[in-house]
């Protein structure tokens, strides 16, 4: 069975380029970036390569990257610590109610340390609503934390639009560009932000890596007691093959992006397309054209996203039904919540996320498998209109 991966919204696989600048780094040099002697100053060499590569991906200087565990850890150090550090200028944080758990659970867990949060909501497509953002606003408003486009749906922010607010009012900016980075052009001067995550498992780098952009200037509190890594402000011995690895892997993934992503976003426009043409009762989720080039979320009415998602398993499909990080829970997707769905449309959903691997030849094979596995699942439900009719 040919097996196809359309859920690189979750994880993307390591590319042979990556492997293959991360492998001396696993055995020959493996000397510690903080050690003096020459295993460490060669390990240091190739730690500060990888630090220019992702600063000239976005626009910022080498010394404004900072290597964390994660994009949840960047998440994390960025809004507690411009909180904290901004303690004494207000208590007020503002971000949306689609935000990633990495920065609903940090709010929340700041309200109970008795900051106050706002949830700016979004429109049907998941925009943020600009002029809610702006009401928010208070003289306690210190953070302000918009994802750059959303992991489940795909919808693009106006991120340069929020920036201009944040700046003008002198309230510092962080967005969650962990979905963003390498699917679309991101250019932290153009965008006007003062704080940026981003995590290498999402464009081909290994999984425990990820990093933090800090603009010159700012001043966060330290996330991480210990050692003086990162310029002390982020303790622990730097994870230095994956880093490597991230290095090279937005290079690639930040090459010719353009040309990317016209490629991928012709074969998401078919699968979108094909969906709704060949499925009733089904719908696209978030905004049509202003979404990443790889994402397709779809809802179908009368049918669990679950059941979905384990008939396409069976035919070697592999989909997502919401983010991969509330993969476990029952409770349907608050994204989807949040742009107007009921609960029992939103249970019944899917995201398929492409990557330049992928091809037209799967899409057409994933709409026949999803038509047939539809057709079959609604035959079976107690739910559609005709079994009602039965009662």
């Amino acid at each position: 069975m040919n097996r196809i991966y359309m859920d690189n919204a979750a994880t993307t696989r390591i590319t042979p380029p990556v492997l293959e600048a991360m492998m001396p780094y696993l055995t020959d040099i493996y000397g510690n970036p903080s050690s003096i002697h020459g295993f460490g100053r060669d390990a240091r060499r190739a730690l500060e390569a990888a630090r220019a590569q992702v600063a000239a991906a976005i626009n910022a200087r080498p010394s404004e990257i900072y290597f964390t565990g994660c994009g949840t850890e960047a998440d994390n150090w960025a809004v507690r610590g411009a909180a904290y550090a901004q303690k004494r200028k207000g208590s007020h944080i503002i971000t949306s109610a689609i935000e990633h758990h990495a920065i609903l659970h940090t709010c929340q867990q700041l309200e109970r340390e008795g900051f106050t949060v706002t949830y700016v909501p979004v429109d049907e497509q998941g925009v943020v609503k600009l002029d809610e953002l702006e009401k928010a606003i208070t003289p306690e408003t210190t953070v302000i934390s918009i994802m750059a486009a959303n992991n489940e749906i795909g919808t693009i922010q106006p991120i340069a639009e929020i920036g201009k607010i944040a700046r003008a009012r002198g309230i510092l900016f962080h967005t969650d560009a962990v979905q963003a980075i390498g699917a679309i052009p991101i250019d932290v001067q153009a965008l006007g932000v003062d704080l940026l995550s981003m995590s290498g498992h999402k464009f081909h780098a290994p999984k425990g890596v990820g990093a933090l952009y800090i603009r010159t200037g700012v001043r966060l509190q330290r996330f991480m007691q210990g050692g003086a890594q990162e310029r002390t402000q982020r303790a622990g011995t730097e994870n230095l093959a994956s880093i490597v690895g991230m290095g090279k892997a937005i290079e690639l993934a930040t090459a010719n992006i353009a040309e990317k992503a016209e490629k991928i976003s012709a074969m998401r426009d078919r699968l979108m397309r094909g969906i709704v043409e060949t499925i009733p009762e089904s719908r696209i989720n978030g905004h049509l054209t202003q979404r990443l080039p790889g994402n397709c979320n779809v809802s179908i009415r009368y049918i669990e996203g679950e059941s979905l998602l384990l008939s396409l398993d069976l035919k070697g499909i592999a989909a997502s039904s919401g983010s991969a990080c509330t993969s476990g829970s029952l409770d349907p997707s608050h994204v989807l919540l949040a742009i107007g769905l009921p609960h029992e449309i939103a249970h019944g959903s899917l995201r398929f996320s492409l990557s330049e691997e992928n091809t037209m030849v799967e899409v057409e094979t994933v709409l026949a498998a999803l038509k047939e596995i539809v057709q079959r699942l609604r035959n079976m439900s107690p739910l559609t209109p005709e079994a009602l009719k039965q009662f």
